[in-house]
């Protein structure tokens, strides 16, 4: 598996960025998410109560999310167990963490030889050396982490522009409507009128321009960009047959 841990090293990074916003209080209990095609995802807040149970089936791969978890020497013990019952070549568990993570958490990753079946994932900063480092801000990680917190889709924080209007060719022509013939063409319309602005047309009567302009610059659904990473990784771990 060391093959497969300098693959994951090698992978090129993402780049996300947007406004900051308040943290979100941390609930009591895990979150579990299914992230599709076998890869579970399970959100800590506190050790050890939060990480899963074992389950009677074959162990899967997963993704643990310790990222603002806070812990000491003896939820670091219990975390290190976990992970060795837990993680396997065949089913890796992606770690996620940040600089906000306790140190003693952190400190089973440092100096192991988990043969790539745990792989540590996160945004690198000084004392914080993830193996795979993924570039991001601080602001844009801590609004996504907060946007899952509050009920947003998981999909939604890994796709980016899921709700963007596609410009094909057959969207612009239904766009233009009946009057996209050229002005010399024998069948335009003679005296055709300029087209209307999209936006007026598709906005009620009387609406103030500073309300349409805030229309137009509704801020994008946030990107998880460690999350998103972990999937990436997971999905080319399949395509490659190492999972």
């Amino acid at each position: 598996m060391k093959e497969l841990f300098s693959f994951f090293v090698f992978l090129t990074a993402f780049a996300a960025s947007s406004p900051g916003a308040a943290p979100i209080p941390v609930p009591a209990g895990g979150l579990d998410r299914d992230l599709g095609r076998g890869l579970l995802y399970h959100r800590v807040h506190m050790l050890p109560e939060d990480l899963p149970a074992a389950g009677s089936g074959r162990q899967q791969p997963s993704v643990l999310d310790l990222r603002y978890v806070h812990g000491d020497s003896t939820a670091a013990a219990t975390l290190a167990a976990w992970l060795k019952f837990n993680a396997t070549p065949r089913a890796p568990v992606f770690v996620l963490a940040n600089s906000d993570t306790s140190h003693a958490l952190l400190a089973p990753f440092l100096g192991r030889d988990s043969a790539g079946s745990v792989v540590l994932l996160g945004a690198a900063a000084p004392g914080f050396n993830p193996d795979i480092a993924v570039r991001t801000s601080r602001d844009a990680e801590r609004r996504a982490y907060d946007a899952l917190e509050t009920g947003a889709a998981i999909d939604s924080l890994l796709v980016e522009n899921v709700d963007k209007p596609r410009n094909d060719e057959a969207q612009l022509a239904r766009d233009r409507g009946p009057d996209s013939a050229p002005a010399d063409s024998a069948e335009g319309p003679p005296n055709r009128a300029a087209p209307v602005d999209r936006i007026a047309a598709i906005e009620p009567p009387g609406l103030p321009d500073d309300a349409k302009s805030a229309k137009l610059k509704l801020p994008a659904p946030p990107i998880d960009a460690v999350l998103q990473r972990a999937v990436q990784l997971h999905r080319t771990l399949l395509a490659l047959k190492k999972i």
